[in-house]
């Protein structure tokens, strides 16, 4: 499995301390069968980015892990004025290993009325955003139709590995499964922090995509998609998104029912 979204920088951000537990991070992931990992660390009001330090946090890092784990190096990118600003004059510095892909956060407080068109200008200038965990916003768990333009407009979606069992809340979890059932996420992903409160997962949502939904899902979203944005490359086909270009109708009738106009 490819974990494009991962805190596991040490001493960097709100992710590990220590080497030595930026180690025990990546070491569950090895035993859970991650193999690929792209190091995100946050760029918002509370964690200046600094791609130098990045760069020689993930060279430590790799230098423990040769030959186990195939380490990249990316952003949790908050959508804050000064960080647009700072993408425009420098994509590369934030995105994923240097490609088009770069992983975008909202605040929870509010979300610009203007972000159709912000994405539109990333889209214009290369960079392609991925959408993290839509389903732990409180703005988009109220009104996920907001994604609907995003989506259609060639945005992509990753949904936190954790969010399938709870570990957000049942509002996170209701969310996260619906948005999958509906074709409307991409990639899935950890954004482990730690391994006492946030660890990563992957094994767990992979296997409950696959018996709730199918092989060829759990595939796609945990291996396929992720591995193409490692590696810079254009995603494979992707499945048609459920009411993505007309009044959504609900997979199913249930607590998300009324959020999505059924």
């Amino acid at each position: 499995m490819f974990d494009i979204h991962y805190h596991l920088l040490f001493d960097v951000d709100d992710g590990p301390k220590t080497l030595e537990a930026s180690l025990a991070l990546a070491e569950a992931s090895i035993a859970e069968g991650v193999t690929h990992i792209v190091a995100t660390p946050h760029a918002n009001d509370h964690y200046a980015f600094n791609p130098e330090l990045n760069r020689q946090r993930l060279e430590v890092l790799k230098g423990h892990l040769a030959g186990r784990l195939t380490l990249g190096l990316g952003c949790d990118f908050h959508l804050s004025w000064e960080n647009v600003e700072r993408l425009r004059k420098d994509p590369t510095r934030y995105t994923i290993n240097g490609t088009q892909y770069l992983l975008v956060e909202f605040a929870e407080s509010a979300i610009s009325s203007t972000m159709t068109e912000t994405f539109y200008d990333m889209q214009v200038n290369g960079v392609t955003p991925i959408i993290t965990h839509p389903e732990r916003n409180p703005i988009l768990v109220a009104n996920p139709r907001r994604m609907a333009p995003w989506i259609q407009g060639g945005c992509l979606v990753q949904v936190t590995a954790a969010s399938l069992h709870g570990r957000f809340g049942r509002r996170a979890q209701v969310m996260a499964r619906d948005l999958i059932g509906r074709n409307w996420v991409h990639i899935i992903a950890s954004d482990a922090h730690s391994i006492e409160g946030r660890p990563p997962a992957m094994a767990d949502a992979y296997r409950t995509i696959k018996h709730e939904f199918n092989q060829e899902m759990a595939d796609r979203l945990c291996v396929q998609n992720p591995g193409d944005v490692f590696r810079g490359e254009v995603l494979g086909p992707q499945p048609e998104p459920v009411g993505i270009y007309d009044q959504m109708k609900p997979v199913k009738r249930g607590f998300f029912t009324r959020l999505f106009g059924g």
